[in-house]
């Protein structure tokens, strides 16, 4: 094994998106990470566009670099087996509701009594302090929760989602953190500990961390919410031939905009641009003052302006332009490897780059069941054990069709 977490092993028992999020980062960085799955496997296998049933495009690249082992959580020996493994372990990670997770046996006091330096990480949709604590909870609920989509009907009119689960991997990023330092603070300490890191407050910190403004203060100085990133006009640009993402932000950048368009005396004269407090206030001019100059230029000629004059600007990607973009091939961002059983498949490398202990990057999705056999001989089952966990359905060993 390599990477700067080798060496850590944990023990995976989380589904769908924001788990196997905050744990494929650190099965990224080298830890060893044990998916324990239902017979059925993890919903997440089972998406669009797979070559083969149960390998989807999204679990290869969110169940990277993880081992699988099927049981039935159901049953006593499947249950014993966990915390069998649990004893060599140092984390226990689950977006299971804690209500479920003590009917199986394995809630935080049975899972320290097998091993008492154990790091217990717990993801919820509401923490167990109030009054939602055990609703289920999804990404698309924490969005409603957190104020999101009608924050997006006060720029664009409409409540809707973010295109995307956001949410599971916010909160998952934010778990990793959290698992990262209480593992840190066992190698510190020499103590084990439960974590709970909560979808709904999590998501209510990233929120209103930036939307609470004047709100912040007691009395409030004003009313909650960002004026900039909430102005109707915050799009990207039409030019005369498509479209552009353009960011005057500091006062320099806002100069050397209105001089490169011919206009620098607008920008000395008029005190709606003065410094950064007019110009939040009047967000919205400036906004669709941008927007009526683009039209004037295609994009190429905007581009080379501003680049120039090194104004922040991008021009925006579809899906299909992602996956071709020239920076992320210079930096070897998406590779094509061969999976064992999938074929060619892209993956995308591990952002970070590290000189010393750099992350392993050959790894793959794992197969339903493929490390069964493996990981429960290392805690100890004889081949016989596991043939009869076999045979009576507790342990469930990868299945070709």
């Amino acid at each position: 094994m390599s990477g700067p977490l080798a060496g850590l092993r944990i023990l995976d028992l989380t589904t769908v998106q924001m788990g196997p999020w905050c744990t494929r980062i650190v099965a990224d960085l080298g830890a060893e990470v044990i998916k324990v799955e239902a017979p059925e496997g993890d919903s997440s296998r089972y998406g669009a566009n797979a070559r083969n049933r149960g390998m989807s495009g999204g679990f290869q690249h969110n169940a990277r670099g993880k081992r699988s082992i099927a049981l039935d959580l159901k049953k006593p020996q499947a249950r014993d087996a966990i915390l069998r493994l649990a004893a060599k372990a140092d984390a226990f990670v689950s977006n299971i509701r804690p209500a479920a997770l003590d009917r199986l046996g394995l809630g935080y006091e049975a899972v320290r009594k097998a091993n008492a330096l154990i790091v217990y990480l717990g993801m919820v949709g509401y923490g167990s302090g109030g009054r939602y604590a055990g609703r289920p909870a999804y990404d698309d609920l924490i969005q409603a929760a957190s104020a999101i989509p009608m924050l997006l009907q006060r720029s664009t009119g409409e409540p809707r989602f973010i295109p995307m689960a956001a949410i599971d991997r916010i909160v998952g990023t934010a778990a990793a953190n959290a698992l990262l330092a209480g593992l840190l603070a066992k190698a510190r300490s020499g103590i084990g500990q439960r974590i709970e890191v909560p979808m709904f407050e999590t998501m209510a910190q990233f929120v209103l961390s930036e939307h609470m403004q004047g709100a912040t203060f007691d009395p409030p100085t004003g009313v909650p919410g960002y004026a900039r990133t909430l102005s109707r006009s915050r799009r990207p640009y039409a030019t005369r031939d498509g479209f552009l993402a353009v960011l005057p932000y500091n006062d320099g950048q806002w100069r050397r905009f209105f001089e490169a368009i011919g206009k620098g005396h607008v920008f000395a004269d008029d005190p709606r641009l003065a410094d950064i407090t007019a110009r939040t206030a009047n967000i919205d001019l400036l906004y669709d003052m941008i927007a009526e100059e683009l039209k004037s230029r295609t994009t190429q000629e905007w581009l080379k302006l501003l680049h120039e004059a090194d104004i922040p600007c991008m021009v925006p990607h579809t899906l299909e332009t992602l996956l071709v973009d020239p920076h992320l091939k210079d930096c070897d961002f998406f590779q094509f490897r061969e999976h064992p059983s999938e074929g060619r498949i892209r993956t995308m490398r591990e952002p970070s780059t590290w000189s010393e202990t750099p992350p392993p990057s050959d790894r793959f999705a794992p197969r339903l069941g493929q490390h069964t056999r493996e990981v429960l001989a290392e805690a100890n089952y004889s081949h016989a054990e596991i043939d009869d966990m076999t045979a009576r359905g507790i342990a469930y060993p990868e299945r070709r069709n």
